[in-house]
């Protein structure tokens, strides 16, 4: 890996969240489409209005700043200056496999089942990736990624044996990147305040949790060091204003999330009945999405598509089903009307 030479350019991977595909697959399904694919909340943060100039204006300094403070705070880490934003963690991911290949990392792991675009954009980058499924086997390598909460399956690693990991990783000068893109959801413990280790990388997102998608935001937290190395290779406004206004706000209000978390536990139990009732198998999860184990995954996917409601399958895990939640009682009503009916 220490020479990449020329990168082979790989098709982005198709994720939740495609409803024109939908719509073009089965086009006799009822509208509106409920998209129950992305695990993403379905309750967006009731942020103030956003001013005009949030949009006409490049993004000033002291507000990303401002926001920095704010994450900084809400995560736990031990400054602004461990922080760094970005128009979502999707953005990052190459950045951290280029980091990881400077650094002279070798041998480069992610912790399956896992999201796949870890892999797929550290080959971008020209990193040789393994995918291993046993924790204790990512010591082996240089680069590991571990995604904790896990999505799909919201396997939960213990903090004990990450920050043995991240020791040991920072020892040899690797690099060890720790997703906690649904850690907002109670599942799982923050290595956030751990960053002054050299070589760990935390990944936040914002758009889960808050239900903002569209917003394109996302953190990583780590050594000041490589924070400053990240943002330099990200460059000035790489989060736009009206992303300032609203995470700003968002990530200070403690009252909304804790409120927000105790309503997921509720809706994730009421979906968990709604699956078990129909005689599906739930095998893992957060409160923000539960995965069902079916030998008739594929038939089901297209059973529920038809009557306009979005699941999301995956290719090389033919068995398994991801759902969301229902944002509104008629979903909830729609969704259950079609369980009964598989």
């Amino acid at each position: 890996m220490g020479d990449t030479g020329p990168v082979t350019m790989q098709a982005a991977i198709r994720h939740g969240g495609d409803l024109g595909r939908a719509r073009a697959s089965f086009p006799l399904a009822p509208e509106p489409w409920i998209d129950l694919s992305t695990g993403i909340n379905p309750h967006s943060y009731p942020h103030s209005p956003i001013p005009a100039s949030a949009f006409a204006r490049l993004p000033e300094p002291s507000a990303l700043n401002r926001l920095k403070e704010i994450a900084a705070a809400a995560f736990g880490a031990r400054s602004a200056a461990h922080i760094v934003a970005a128009p979502g963690t999707q953005m990052l991911m190459p950045l951290l496999a280029e980091l990881a290949l400077q650094r002279g990392a070798k041998r480069a792991a992610v912790l399956t089942p896992a999201y796949a675009e870890h892999a797929r954009t550290a080959r971008m980058a020209g990193v040789d990736v393994a995918e291993v499924s046993t924790f204790s086997d990512l010591s082996d390598f240089d680069y590991a990624v571990v995604i904790n909460p896990n999505n799909p399956d919201g396997r939960v690693m213990t903090r004990d044996e990450l920050m043995f990991l991240a020791a040991k990783m920072s020892r040899k000068v690797g690099l060890l990147v720790i997703d906690e893109a649904f850690i907002e959801t109670g599942y799982g413990e923050s290595l956030a305040d751990a960053t002054e280790i050299d070589g760990l990388i935390v990944l936040r997102s914002f758009g889960k949790f808050y239900g903002m998608a569209g917003l394109r935001l996302g953190f990583a937290v780590a050594h000041p060091e490589i924070a400053t190395r990240l943002e330099q290779r990200l460059g000035p406004w790489a989060v736009s204003g009206p992303a300032l206004h609203v995470a700003t706000e968002a990530l200070a209000d403690n009252g909304w999330r804790d409120a927000m978390r105790l309503r997921l536990r509720t809706d994730v139990a009421r979906l968990d009945a709604m699956l078990t009732s129909a005689g599906l198998t739930v095998v893992g999860g957060t409160s923000l999405f539960r995965l069902v184990h079916d030998a008739r995954a594929a038939a089901l996917f297209a059973q529920l598509a038809n009557r306009g409601i979005l699941v999301r399958i995956f290719d090389e895990r033919p068995n398994d089903m991801r759902f969301g939640l229902p944002g509104t009682e008629a979903e909830w009503g729609r969704l259950e009307a079609a369980l009964s009916e598989l």
